[in-house]
C-alpha cells in the first residue's frame, strides 16, 4: 500500500516563484504517507514497488501578472501541465495522470519557468497526491 497526499507549506503563507528555469516543488505540509515513498525534505517520490500510480495537483496564485503553472515530472521526462493565467483574485489550476512505474522510478513536481504558485497553512491551496492503483 502506497499514499500520500501534502500541501506546499508547513506554516505561514507564501508565494514561490517565478523562476527562470523549472524548480521542484517541495510539499512540506504531508498529511498521509502511507509507504513512506514521500520525502518532504526533496519533493521527490520514489516508487516503492512495480505498479500503476495516479497523481493529482492542484495549484494556486493570487490575482497579479504571473501565471501559476507544474508539471509532473517521471524519471526528468515532463508529463502534464496545469496552467493557468487570470490578472485578478485567485488563479487556478488542476491535473492528474496515471503511470507504470518500475520500482526507484522518481516523480516530482516542477514549477513551470516564468510561473509562481501560492499557498497558506490554513488554505491549503496548492496540494500534490499520489497513490497506488495497483502492482503489476
Amino acid at each position: 500500500e502506497v499514499a500520500f497526499s501534502a500541501s506546499l507549506l508547513d506554516t505561514g503563507s507564501a508565494y514561490i516563484g517565478p523562476f527562470t528555469k523549472h524548480t521542484t516543488l517541495v510539499f512540506q505540509h504531508v498529511l498521509t504517507d502511507i509507504g513512506m515513498a514521500y520525502n518532504n525534505h526533496t519533493g521527490i517520490f520514489i516508487a516503492p514497488v512495480r505498479g500503476a500510480y495516479h497523481f493529482k495537483w492542484y495549484i494556486c496564485t493570487y490575482g497579479s501578472s504571473y501565471a501559476t503553472g507544474a508539471v509532473l515530472v517521471k524519471n526528468s521526462e515532463y508529463t502534464f501541465l496545469a496552467y493557468e493565467h487570470q490578472s485578478y483574485y485567485y488563479t487556478t489550476s488542476s491535473n492528474g495522470v496515471t503511470l507504470l512505474l518500475e520500482v526507484g522510478d522518481d516523480v516530482v513536481l516542477r514549477l513551470w519557468p516564468g510561473t509562481r504558485v501560492y499557498d497558506n497553512i490554513n488554505e491549503q491551496r496548492t496540494t500534490f497526491s499520489g497513490h497506488l492503483l495497483f502492482t503489476m
